[in-house]
């Protein structure tokens, strides 16, 4: 009785170790599953795409025939003989340089003025937020090109007023800018999350600043913007990823014209793949604007360190 008490005994001291292994197994295996359908669509919708993109961009192939391997000759041919690419990129650089400062700009403005406690001031947020959900849509891409168009809503006005409207869709010199102010219009999505930036701040800090006697203005510069700095970078990011890729605007609005004016980066690469059918150029044109934005987001992230404040 005493040597089988004590070979039980043993049997339970080996088995807590291989129980404790085999827990170490299953929790992890059930966390796999429970996130595999997120794995699933890593891998099948976004790594794999990407991966085939980066094949076809060393290839010469045009849908109709088997991808010939041609290694960089794509790039080279991008970086050293293709004019129209320097002009879309810096047709897209004048896009965000001029869209993205003012549509944070007039973004945060509209903010501070929703963000008073007056009644019914919800409904007003809703109102203003609408822009931004209509906004991208070829609907408001089409009304935008009849508004600045020649015979135009804005030239009927400019008209009333005894002035000489232009036709500031197909001029160059004006047709990057209509785009722009749609741009601009499209703030509420930056507007909102400002809202919310805003209303984190403590209201200790301004009436410290009152006391103290500085001015609304003062009080904006020093309190509101450096507390509002971790929000601008995470516009300022978005913004600019999204400008970078605007399509649907240049595509409905002025198709690129006149004289490529407004030839972006998106639209080109649309019209290599889609009207040339020049996929493996295409594709290297994709890659080339994802190394841009990455190297723009890195910029950003890398010169926040000297205007971006935190709490801590």
């Amino acid at each position: 009785m005493i040597k089988a008490t004590k070979l039980t005994g043993v049997n339970e001291n080996l088995q807590k170790p291989m129980t404790r292994k085999m827990n170490r197994w299953i929790e992890p295996v059930w966390g796999y599953v429970f996130i595999a359908p997120w794995l699933i669509g890593l891998f099948v919708l976004t790594i794999g795409p990407m991966s085939q993109s980066f094949y076809l961009s060393l290839t010469q192939y045009n849908l109709l025939e088997l991808p010939a391997y041609i290694g960089f000759e794509n790039y080279h041919e991008i970086f050293t003989d293709d004019k129209d690419f320097w002009k879309a990129l810096q047709v897209t650089l004048t896009y965000v340089v001029l869209s993205v400062p003012l549509k944070l700009i007039f973004a945060l403005l509209v903010a501070m003025l929703l963000s008073k406690a007056i009644r019914g001031m919800s409904l007003f947020r809703a109102i203003f937020y609408l822009p931004s959900l209509i906004g991208g849509s070829v609907a408001i891409s089409a009304i935008w090109r009849n508004l600045f168009g020649m015979d135009g809503f804005l030239n009927k006005f400019a008209a009333l007023l005894g002035i000489q409207g232009i036709d500031w869709i197909n001029t160059p010199e004006t047709a990057l800018y209509t785009l722009v102010m749609l741009a601009v219009w499209q703030f509420g999505s930056s507007m909102v999350i400002f809202l919310a930036g805003l209303k984190q701040i403590p209201k200790d800090l301004y009436e410290s600043a009152s006391v103290d006697g500085a001015s609304k203005f003062h009080s904006f510069f020093s309190i509101t913007l450096p507390m509002l700095t971790p929000i601008i970078l995470f516009n300022l990011v978005m913004q600019i990823i999204g400008s970078f890729q605007m399509f649907t605007q240049a595509f409905i609005v002025t198709k690129g014209g006149p004289i490529n004016s407004t030839l972006v980066y998106a639209l080109y690469l649309y019209q290599k793949a889609f009207a040339y059918f020049n996929m493996g150029y295409a594709s290297a044109l994709a890659w080339i604007l994802l190394s841009i934005i990455g190297l723009f987001t890195m910029l950003i992230f890398w010169s926040s360190k000297k205007w971006v404040h935190y709490e801590t």
